[in-house]
């Protein structure tokens, strides 16, 4: 239920004719769990805070480095050497004291994959390795749990739902992970620091889209190329 209070801070977002009380209460009752902390995981959490969601589980076991502070967003120079998810949920909780925020600082895996996503009805993948990536997809699909994923490389990104009113899953795309060796990742091919904040802010609005079952991608794999602004859906 909305309290009297909230209808203050939603009210902009309330008056679209896809939201309404409805939809809002919708939002309240979710409850999300964010697996990683970082570059994408930073904006999803803040905009699904922000927006309403009820209940945000964070995930992640790192601890700040002054090497992420020029993308993830939610922590500052003081926060270096500090673990992410105390210092996110301590951000988040200033931000939206309507939220729920529950910790979860651990290295998320296939033993307790199961016992900590069962908690959560939705779940957003913000991770930075192919390994928890396919243990998330994995559970989601054995827990029937709808997973939006993303992933960045340099300019060009990807954004998914997995496993939404039983569509396909991750590995209907790529069935097995790639060897770790051949994948590059941000620590050696770099990052611009706005650019998770674009694929970031695009997942929670999927997971919104999700939540609200307003047509969100369904057996459709988004490419996004922000070097050159082009779009395109392959459907698998």
């Amino acid at each position: 239920m909305i309290e009297k209070e909230e209808f203050g801070r939603f009210e902009k977002q309330m008056v679209l004719k896809e939201i309404g009380i409805l939809g809002q209460t919708k939002l309240k009752a979710a409850k999300v769990a964010v697996v990683g902390a970082g570059g994408l995981g930073c904006p999803v959490l803040q905009y699904l805070n922000s927006m309403g969601v009820g209940t945000l589980g964070l995930i992640d076991f790192d601890t700040v480095m002054e090497s992420n502070l020029h993308r993830q967003i939610l922590y500052t120079s003081e926060d270096i050497g500090k673990s992410k998810i105390e210092c996110a949920a301590k951000r988040l909780k200033a931000q939206n004291p309507y939220t729920t925020i529950i910790e979860h600082n651990v290295v998320l895996s296939e033993e307790n994959a199961e016992e900590i996503l069962s908690q959560y009805d939705f779940v957003v993948d913000g991770c930075d390795n192919f390994l928890t990536r396919y243990i998330v997809n994995d559970t989601c699909v054995k827990l029937g749990k709808p997973l939006i994923y993303g992933s960045i490389l340099g300019f060009e990104g990807q954004m998914a739902t997995f496993n939404y009113q039983g569509s396909k899953n991750l590995r209907d795309i790529f069935p097995e992970p790639p060897n770790a060796e051949d994948v590059p990742n941000c620590s050696e091919n770099g990052v611009l620091g706005s650019f998770p904040g674009i694929i970031g802010t695009m997942m929670a609005q999927e997971v919104v889209k999700v939540i609200l079952d307003l047509d969100p991608l369904k057996n459709q794999l988004l490419l996004i190329d922000t070097k050159w602004w082009t779009n395109t859906k392959i459907s698998y």
